[in-house]
Order: C-alpha cells, then sequence, then structure tokens
C-alpha cells in the first residue's frame, strides 16, 4: 500500500504525530472527517459498530462518538471543536469516558493539506497533559484503531 499511516512518537514527549496521505483532494477528506454520514463509514475499528451521539462541526461545536466492539461493550469518546477552518484545519479535544483514562483530555491540531493529482495529506498533532497520558494512549491500541480507520476512509475515498 502507497499510503502508509505513520505514527510518530518521540520518547519523553508529550505529543504524537499522525500523518497519512490519501488518494483524494482535502476538500473530499475534510469533508469525510466533518460528516456524520461519511464518517459512519470509515471511523473506528472495523470490527466495531461506530455510533455518533453528536456532531457540531464548527467553531466552538462539540462532538461524541462510541464504538461498540464484538463483545458489546462501548468505548465512549467527546470533545470540544476549537475551530474549524474549511478545509484546512480542526482544532479538537478528545477524551475516552472510560476508566482508567476519563479526564485525560488531549489537544489535537488536523491540518488537511493539498498533494500534487488529486492527492491529499492530512498531519494531526496531539498533545497531552503528560508523557504517561501519551504512552497509555498508545498502549491502548489506539495505533491498530487509526490505521484501519485510514484504511476503511480510502475505500470511501474510491468511492466519492
Amino acid at each position: 500500500m502507497s499510503n502508509k499511516t505513520q505514527i510518530l512518537a518521540e520518547e519523553g514527549k508529550q505529543e504524537l504525530f499522525i500523518i497519512r496521505e490519501f488518494d483524494g483532494p482535502r476538500e473530499l477528506v475534510f469533508r469525510a472527517f466533518s460528516e456524520p454520514d461519511l464518517l459512519l463509514q470509515w471511523m473506528g475499528p472495523k470490527e466495531m459498530e461506530t455510533t455518533i451521539h453528536k456532531l457540531n462541526n464548527q467553531s466552538h461545536g462539540s462532538w461524541r462518538f462510541s464504538h461498540k466492539d464484538t463483545s458489546g461493550m462501548l468505548h465512549t469518546f467527546n470533545g470540544v471543536i476549537h475551530e474549524v477552518c474549511d478545509p484546512e484545519r480542526i482544532i479538537r479535544t478528545f477524551e475516552y469516558e472510560g476508566m482508567p483514562f476519563r479526564g485525560h483530555v488531549s489537544l489535537e491540531f488536523l491540518n488537511f493539506e493539498n498533494l500534487e493529482g488529486e492527492r491529499s495529506k492530512i498531519s494531526i498533532q496531539v498533545i497531552y497533559k503528560s508523557v504517561e497520558d501519551r504512552d497509555g494512549h498508545i498502549q491502548s491500541g489506539m495505533e491498530s484503531g487509526v490505521v484501519d480507520s485510514h484504511e476503511r476512509l480510502d475505500v470511501l475515498l474510491k468511492s466519492m
């Protein structure tokens, strides 16, 4: 696969970066991150069912999603959307509502960039309160969920 998700986490830092190129213009990728009917088609691990409880994707908005795993357990996430600059940037918070991560909020900067040939790149910087929070998020299996989601987004973009 030519479009491989990169997750970069330098040891001892409170941040990580998620970088991914897509075959599709940034306007389309931005829509896929912003519109509930499109998000439902790709967000989350492939073996989980996603529900969007709220998505007010505008500056000063908020969001709340859940993923139901194969055992029926819900994994719910929420955040505040600080800024939306269509189709360039989204700044938002991210919180997993499950214990022991409840109250561990991170700040995400999503940047959408045009590339040559109807391609685009998303770069996400995630800043955590502590190195321990960041490492806990990584150890929770977030990488496989992000990679699954991006692969599902590839399929959606091809169909649009």
